[in-house]
């Protein structure tokens, strides 16, 4: 029991007594002095219960912290002891799954259908600290599989934020209208008339299914033994990671692909300009300039680039005349490198004559991520048993379902025709 409560408790009995005491007309000596007894008890009670209740207050805020994160905690635990190997043997060889990789899996069967096993998001995370036996000594040692090449992931350094859905449709209310103050022009007159408060749903379905095919011979599973966990989670995680880059930037609404940001800038409204003139932090300017003054953007630093590797090797060997600075040291004194991305998979190779590329710039306004990624449920695991099984291998098909929307337009603006050649 607390003891503030325990206080309480005696703080009551006192007060009881104290009233049967004070109800008698003539009391006893023996009875005053307990009256005095009381009186002194009850006072240092005082005290002692507002110490608890600042001890406890501490205590339970403490508690509350841990409470808070707690279930977090616990779920990330339990998403570090996932397998993807268990997954591998069990559609190869149909072996059972056991301790957290058999506990996450019964978990997301329970929130929804999958025809194979359902592996969270968090699986496919390459894990730091994770090593691989060696193995028994041979004359012949099989090294740890060395991965494929795949281009960085960019989305996130744009500022996009990755929402997780259950099921259905899902869609933010973003206000469109232009509310406006207005001050009454007398002392009898009226202030501003009532103004429409409009928004606009920004949706996200589930039309949009990803898959990646994996073929994993009979001769990998004998020779890579753990090796085969690492590499597989990796494999998927670059592939994804790859396809989802480029879907949210260059997808084209059509052939089962969602509606990028970049090819879809005028279904979404965001602001395109054409530059059509040699690339220059000038033109970075200027369209830094309209976030600022549209309240998007608070201060140069606040803004992201996505550019194409091309751009930069132009910007950095274009100098200012009569001086060694370059139009790119003059972009990054304003926008900090940190905030540039460079990618060759998420925008277009340079085209034209003269050769021209084209940027995107986004800021977090009011701390809503300019661009939405949502993933439905997990990564749903299917083995094909029949296309390999003369040779005994395995293949996987992992299908996972996504969209992409823009939050915001105002947040997001397209430069086109950045020449890189003199015309």
């Amino acid at each position: 029991m607390l003891d503030s409560v325990k206080i309480a408790r005696r703080q009551s009995e006192i007060r009881q007594n104290l009233a049967e005491l004070a109800g008698k007309e003539t009391p006893s000596e023996d009875e005053i002095r307990q009256m005095e007894t009381l009186d002194r008890e009850y006072r240092s009670n005082e005290t002692r219960y507002r110490a608890a209740l600042i001890a406890e207050d501490t205590e339970r805020r403490d508690a509350g912290s841990e409470l808070e994160t707690r279930s977090t905690q616990e779920w990330a635990e339990l998403m570090a002891g996932f397998e993807m190997r268990q997954v591998a043997l069990a559609l190869d060889e149909g072996r059972q799954l056991d301790g957290q990789t058999a506990e996450i899996v019964s978990e997301l069967r329970s929130a929804g259908g999958f025809r194979g096993i359902p592996v969270p998001w968090q699986a496919l995370e390459v894990r730091a600290g994770e090593t691989v036996a060696s193995g028994t000594p041979n004359p012949i040692q099989t090294r740890p599989i060395i991965d494929r090449l795949f281009p960085d992931s960019v989305a996130a350094r744009m500022g996009a934020q990755m929402i997780s859905i259950d099921a259905g449709a899902v869609e933010w209310p973003v206000t469109t209208s232009a509310v406006t103050a207005g001050w009454a022009d007398g002392e009898t007159a009226n202030v501003a008339g009532p103004t429409t408060y409009a928004t606009t749903d920004r949706a996200m379905s589930p039309d949009h299914n990803l898959g990646i095919q994996m073929r994993i011979t009979r001769k990998t599973l004998k020779q890579s033994g753990a090796a085969l966990e690492q590499a597989v989670r990796r494999d998927m995680n670059g592939a994804m990671g790859a396809a989802m880059d480029q879907a949210a930037f260059l997808g084209t609404g059509a052939n089962g692909q969602p509606l990028g940001v970049i090819t879809g800038a005028a279904t979404y409204g965001i602001s395109s300009t054409a530059v059509a003139a040699l690339a220059s932090w000038g033109a970075f300017r200027s369209a830094v300039t309209r976030f600022m003054t549209a309240n998007a953007a608070g201060s140069p630093d606040a803004v992201r680039a996505l550019i194409r590797p091309e751009l930069w090797d132009y910007l950095d060997s274009a100098l200012i005349s009569g001086t060694a600075v370059s139009e790119w040291d003059r972009l990054v004194k304003n926008i900090p490198a940190g905030n540039i991305a460079m990618t060759n998979n998420a925008l277009a190779a340079p085209s034209g004559t003269p050769s021209a590329t084209s940027a995107l710039l986004t800021t977090a306004a009011g701390g809503v991520a300019p661009i939405f990624v949502g993933a439905w449920g997990a990564v749903d695991m299917i083995r094909d048993p029949y296309s390999d099984a003369q040779s005994g291998g395995l293949r996987i098909t992992a299908l996972a379902t996504m969209d992409v929307t823009v939050a915001r337009p105002a947040q997001l603006e397209l430069l086109t025709g950045l020449e890189l050649e003199a015309a």
